[in-house]
Order: C-alpha cells, then structure tokens, then sequence
C-alpha cells in the first residue's frame, strides 16, 4: 500500500497536469480516464443512452469526494463550489467558483442565469449536501437544487473498494484521497436514469422528495429524512464521547463505582435496562415498570419508549394515582449517586412532576419537552 501510494502521488501530478493543459473534450476525458485506471480509480457506467443531452441539471447521490471528478470523466459537467473559500485548491479540485457566498437564494438565481446560455456544460448537484458511505440510506434532499429547471436527470452513483471502508464521516478529501491512492484499486458505478420533469404545480420540496425515493428504489437503500445538519451534529456528539476524560470502557479498576450487593447478581444489561427504565419512569410516572422494562428491551433507546407509550404504540392500564404520588421525587444526591451504578444521572426538575397524564397531545408533548430540556441542562452543568 504505501509503495502503491508513493508511486501514485507522481502519477498524479501528471494526472493534474495532463487535465489542466487539455480543453474540455472527448479526448481529453479518454486520456484522463486511462490515466485514472493507473491511479486505482475504475469509472464504469451503465446504459450511457439514457442520459439526455437536452438536461441541464444532474442530481446524484454523494459517497466521496470526487464523485464530480468521476462524473466529469464521463460527461462535461460542472459542480458548484459551496464550502470552502475560493482559490487555488477549490479550482484544482475541479469546483466552479460563482463568487456567490451569500444565501442560497442568491445561489439558485446564480445557478438559474449559468444555465440559461445553451453553452455551459450541465449542473452537476448533490442535494444531500454530505457524503455517506451509500450503505444505509440516502440523507434527506435539499429543495434548492429543484428550483433552478424544471426536468433534472437522476445519477445513481455506487462506489466499491477492497480492505477499506469507501468514505469515513469527518475525514477530508486529503485524507480520502490518500486513501484511495493506498488501497490497489477503487469501482466507481454510475447508472444512468431516466429525466424526471416537475409536475404541475409541484413544489420543490414534494419534487425533492420523488426524485429521492426514485433514487433510494435505484440504489437499494432507505430514504431517509436526516439531514446534512444533523449528521454533523452527530459527529459533534462523537467527537464530545470520545474526548470524555473517563469513558465507561476506559476507566481503572479502581475508579469504577461499586455495584451495590442488591445487583451484585444482576446482568450488566438488566441494570442498563433499569436504568433507562427508572429515567422514562420519571418522565411517564403512571405507566407500569414492567410494560416500560419489556419495551426497552425491544427499542433500547429511551425517547422511542416515550414515543411509543405516548402514541399508544404500546398497551398498557395506568397505574393508580395515589401510587403515583405515594412516591417522592428523588432528590439530587440520591440521583447522582444512583448514577453510579445505574450509568445515567436522573434529571431534577425545576418544576414538580405532573401527577396525572394530560388528556391532550399538546400538553403530553410540552411535558414531554420540558422534560428533555431540563435533562440536557443537567448534563450541560
């Protein structure tokens, strides 16, 4: 691998400059295709009769990097430069500087008078607006891409490689492209697929929305509605877990809390059930333990047992109200000691637990994010 990598960095210098000293032509995508093939990087494509000459804008899905770089070796195209600040690596990586850095208004009305000379090559856009490794499912598209023609033309795009994974969250394309040069060889598949046209009166969301499952059926993964947003929230969360100073797997013998004699027999998952058990308890104080134990077990996730309870996914008979009040709330220290050997620390209200379960969803649900909100506070402090 490294001696592959070395030998590639070179190639590559040539591959740059070959692609920089030859106009945009059918010749010149050849010579850099073959070049490519040198470098690891295999392009194939599947029925090239069904891409339409008269489309000006292309949405595929987005795996790596250089998903335009390897587009463009089939079909003159351009990719709009969103992140980043404009310059040389911006140009070198084969982005289109509009000089657009304000809203994505300004972005579409530049997009929409770029494609209405005849002579510009297509728009080649990525509605994710993040990769992924096209395993699992599609991010949520963004409605931007749709407003600027009213026909786009739908790029399936499948990426393969031996050893290592095909993209890896919060990397950069120095470190893809590192990568790639690393391993002998990676597969690029693009299909092909039939132009869509907006329908009548169509809104772009709804039209975002048709072209993303059309591509999710493609590819045979799930349509999801996460976002770009939310994936780099989740990898901000990561990186927060990883950089805890004790982590549960990475503290001493010594420094681990003891488990009390009562659980001195119980399974590390049943007290991780209990716990998350005791936490939905407190948020929903009239349904039973053993129905709110029995569901997490199946979700092991505590705001989907919420959920579930809330919408009546899950039967149940309420417990009587005199034993729901029978019970004090337990107080700070008790909960941060619970926290020993529970694993999570029970959140203190700023406002007394609700005795009875409101009767409309609003309430239940203002409850319910009060609740959350008081537990990230908590955490936070």
């Amino acid at each position: 691998g490294l001696c592959l990598l070395i030998l590639r960095l070179f190639i590559g210098v040539h591959v740059f400059l070959v692609s920089c000293a030859l106009p945009d032509s059918v010749l010149r995508r050849f010579i850099v295709r073959v070049m490519c093939s040198v470098l690891g990087l295999f392009v194939r494509q599947s029925d090239p009769r069904l891409r339409d000459a008269s489309v000006r804008v292309y949405i595929a899905n987005h795996v790596t990097q250089f998903d335009h770089n390897v587009i463009s070796l089939l079909t003159s195209c351009n990719t709009p430069a969103l992140n980043g600040a404009p310059g040389f690596i911006c140009w070198s990586r084969g982005f289109m500087e509009l000089g657009v850095t304000g809203s994505r208004a300004e972005l579409v009305d530049s997009l929409k008078v770029y494609s209405s000379h005849r002579g510009n090559p297509p728009l080649l856009l990525f509605p994710e607006e993040a990769a992924t490794n096209g395993r699992a499912g599609l991010l949520r598209f963004s409605s931007w891409p749709f407003s600027i023609l009213d026909v786009v033309q739908p790029v399936a795009l499948q990426v393969q490689r031996p050893l290592i994974t095909v993209s890896v969250a919060d990397s950069s394309w120095i470190t893809e492209l590192l990568w790639t040069f690393f391993v002998p060889f990676t597969v690029y598949q693009v299909r092909w697929m039939p132009s869509v046209p907006r329908r009548a009166e169509e809104l772009s969301e709804d039209f975002a929305l048709r072209v993303q499952e059309l591509l999710a059926m493609e590819l045979g993964v799930v349509s999801t509605r996460l976002t770009a947003a939310d994936k780099t929230e989740h990898m901000k969360r990561l990186r927060h877990t990883s950089h805890l100073p004790f982590s549960p797997g990475s503290q001493p013998l010594a420094a681990r809390p003891r488990t009390p004699s009562s659980l001195a027999g119980v399974a590390p998952e049943d007290v991780r059930i209990t716990a998350m058990a005791q936490r939905v308890k407190e948020v929903l104080p009239h349904v039973p333990l053993e129905v709110i134990s029995t569901d997490l077990a199946q979700t092991n996730c505590v705001d989907t047992t919420i959920a579930n309870l809330l919408e009546g996914r899950v039967p149940f008979f309420p417990e009587s109200k005199e034993a729901g009040t029978d019970l004090p709330a337990p107080s700070t220290s008790q909960a941060a000691a619970a926290s020993g050997f529970q694993g999570s620390t029970a959140v203190p209200s700023s406002k007394p637990a609700t005795k009875q379960f409101a009767k409309s969803p609003v309430e239940r649900h203002l409850s319910l994010q009060e609740r959350k909100r008081a537990l990230y506070d908590y955490a936070r402090r």
